[in-house]
């Protein structure tokens, strides 16, 4: 199953992607279930399945999407989890992953704008695979982590660097607003057999700028998970973004940014492909 947030008419709403249209389950159930957080939170999903064929529909092409859960209690991301980035960045072999948070408010959906923010030039892509989470879980044991993973999406963990360098904490250069891409939507994990021989890539311009299995993780998901809940009770709709490969911008020489007119892709094969194009915030 596909899930996803959008807007019809202006409103917010949830639904089913079903081929080339989207299911508006939040013109049927939307009085006790009024986003994909709470049917994360419900654990409804007899309720869709009864609900998705009489629910109204509208085609793909077109569609305003929002983030997969536009709004999550918490957004954990996990630094320097694919070896190709850690060598290129230099930093040391760890024990424990890495990780930093998000804001909901620095997101952005699948078609829209990612905004580069006047204060800087340095506007960098991370391709990533983001895990959401279904059921709470607090220590949970590394063999029971998966029980709580709702689902799987494509993420465009999107860096102001020289803010993520101001000092060793990686917050202000990951939180200006629309810099986090996130969508077209999640899919369950029942739809993603073989998890580690899934491909990842990212596409600046049609050009392959990062390439990756997901299966090359230094900490896979249900360590970064048993990880995360020691330290914080994981709620449904909580989400976790699992790090990018090697071939980040600030590395190359020279530095490759993302710049307006730009469109950046994040595909994983079996997730999606989030597509985006970029525009200066003085654009707006």
């Amino acid at each position: 199953m596909k899930l996803a947030s959008f807007r019809v008419h202006g409103k917010p709403t949830w639904g089913v992607i079903e081929a080339d249209h989207a299911v508006d389950l939040g013109a049927t159930l939307g009085a006790h279930i009024p986003d994909l957080k709470a049917l994360l939170q419900a654990g409804a999903y007899a309720e869709v399945n009864a609900a998705r064929h009489a629910s109204p529909t509208m085609a793909l092409q077109g569609l305003e999407w929002l983030p997969v859960v536009p709004n999550p209690e918490k957004i954990l991301c996990v630094g320097l989890n694919y070896e190709t980035h850690r060598q290129e960045t230099g930093r040391a072999v760890v024990s424990h992953p890495t990780i930093f948070t998000r804001f909901a408010c620095s997101q952005t959906g699948h078609g829209t704008a990612m905004v580069r923010p006047k204060v800087s030039e340095q506007f960098d892509f991370e391709g990533e695979l983001a895990v959401i989470l279904g059921k709470p879980g607090r220590y949970s044991p590394r063999e029971q982590a998966l029980q709580h993973v709702a689902g799987y999406a494509c993420y465009n963990d999107g860096s102001i660097r020289d803010w993520q360098y101001h000092t060793h904490q990686f917050t202000p250069g990951k939180n200006f607003p629309a810099t986090g891409a996130f969508g077209p939507w999640m899919v369950t994990p029942d739809e993603l057999p073989e998890f580690a021989e899934r491909r990842i890539q990212t596409r600046l311009n049609g050009t392959v700028v990062q390439d990756a299995m997901l299966g090359q993780m230094i900490f896979d998901v249900a360590t970064i998970v048993e990880y995360c809940s020691a330290f914080s009770p994981l709620q449904p709709g909580d989400v976790i973004v699992t790090g990018t490969p090697g071939g980040v911008g600030a590395k190359r020489t020279p530095p490759l940014w993302m710049k307006p007119g730009d469109t950046i892709e994040v595909e994983i094969d079996g997730v999606g492909l989030l597509r985006n194009h970029v525009v200066d915030e003085a654009a707006q």
